[in-house]
């Protein structure tokens, strides 16, 4: 058995170059966690390569696009936050700190526009994997039996809010790709809540929430969370779902206690 940090890399590898490969449509994801070779992917494995890699990849048009907006999109990024840099008369950590705001905020508009570019079904797995990333619904397969599977009118699945089970936490996740969530639909939200007797709801879109829906909440006896698209790439970011680290930056600084204590 691989050790765990093994593992992390492996599977991490294993997750990235399933991505690649259904951005040069080489593969179909007809549900969550399944995936088959496509006519392109057969047709390729037919001609038996020695490896695949990147650069036959950008053989394929659609990755080949996608390549090339993922690195402007990077290119962007970095040429901000040096602009942003250059504008101040900042302190090498401040830079830094500079820096690394500008690829976050770059990185949370790409989040968003690839959740939007998934299927509902993939929204509701996601939702699976962030809350159990917060530490709700104990493991995944448990969360995931029940997100989805509540049947109720206006919820989506309820989850445990702690590993044993002593409180539960009810879910609506709304795919929008234009428009935002109104107060009909989170007081529907909040009217099922009140039939099932909980107390407890999150309610999580890809795009925002009316005025309306946000006062509506606030004056709530019931506990009613909303989350919207720029909250949940924040949350995906904290918790790392759907991220990962490529870069981390080490800063010394003078230690002034093995200075001063002499000898």
């Amino acid at each position: 058995m691989l050790p765990s940090g093994k593992q992390s890399v492996l599977i991490n590898r294993i997750h990235w170059a399933k991505f690649y490969m259904s951005k040069a449509g080489l593969i179909d994801v007809p549900k969550r966690g399944v995936f088959v070779a496509s006519a392109s992917g057969r047709a390729l494995l037919a001609t038996k390569p020695l490896r695949i890699d990147v650069e036959l990849l950008k053989s394929f048009p659609s990755f080949a696009e996608f390549y090339r907006q993922a690195s402007e999109r990077e290119e962007v990024a970095v040429s901000q936050a040096v602009s942003s840099i250059a504008a101040l008369d900042a302190t090498p950590e401040e830079q830094i700190e500079i820096a690394q705001s500008t690829l976050a905020a770059a990185l949370k508009a790409e989040l968003l526009q690839r959740v939007l570019e998934q299927s509902p079904t993939f929204f509701e797995g996601l939702i699976v994997d962030l809350l159990v990333a917060m530490g709700y619904g104990g493991s995944h397969e448990d969360a995931a039996r029940q997100l989805g599977k509540s049947g109720d009118g206006g919820v989506d699945g309820v989850i445990d809010e702690d590993r044993l089970g002593l409180d539960r936490i009810y879910v609506q996740a709304k795919h929008y790709t234009a428009g935002s969530v109104g107060r009909p639909e989170v007081q529907g939200f909040v009217g099922s809540l009140v039939g099932l007797g909980a107390n407890k709801g999150v309610f999580v879109t890809t795009s925002g929430f009316s005025k309306q829906a946000l006062d509506y909440v606030r004056g709530l006896q019931q506990r009613v969370i909303l989350i919207d698209g720029a909250r949940l790439t924040e949350l995906m970011m904290e918790y790392g779902v759907g991220v990962r680290t490529s870069r981390v930056i080490e800063v010394k600084r003078l230690d002034e206690d093995f200075f001063s204590d002499g000898f």
